[in-house]
């Protein structure tokens, strides 16, 4: 991605992005330091590369099609969300909203439909006891999906 630094005089603080055409606009103060410079327009860029990928999967489709396959309750509502950093995933069985991390968006499929079972899965058990584990199970790529995450370095039970 071709991306354009505009340096403004009148800006003071904020910082601020947006996609013309194919080249990202970063906008920021004059006064700021190349080292800040770089650290705003690598941020910028992550957040618009990764809506970019986000837009290219209908992850609530996505969801409801793995809901039918494997015998889930159906949510109400499946959505990216980007500001999940210590988990990749979140269900609120009350309500039924799933929410996923748009970090997994660039990662093989079979990682984020193993992700998506997981939540959809505490929609009928909000434990990580052995009924809920028997379903995510239904999903074939189980181990080869939490070994991925593991290895890039996202341990833990999936919450």
């Amino acid at each position: 991605m071709e991306v354009a630094v505009l340096r403004s005089a009148r800006r003071r603080k904020t910082v601020s992005a947006r996609l013309v055409g194919d080249v990202l606009e970063v906008r920021l103060p004059a006064w700021m330091s190349a080292a800040e410079e770089a650290r705003h327009v690598a941020d910028m860029r992550r957040r618009f590369e990764r809506r970019r990928d986000t837009e290219a999967i209908d992850v609530d489709a996505l969801a409801r099609r793995l809901a039918r396959r494997y015998d889930l309750p159906q949510p109400v509502e499946v959505r990216w969300v980007d500001n999940q950093v210590s988990c990749w995933g979140s269900c609120t069985p009350e309500d039924g909203t799933i929410r996923v991390s748009s970090r997994l968006a660039p990662w093989p499929r079979w990682v984020l439909e193993y992700v998506l079972v997981h939540e959809l899965a505490h929609l009928a058990d909000v434990s990580h006891g052995p009924g809920f584990h028997a379903l995510v199970a239904r999903y074939p790529k189980v181990e080869r999906a939490t070994g991925f995450l593991i290895a890039m370095g996202l341990e833990g039970d999936g919450r």
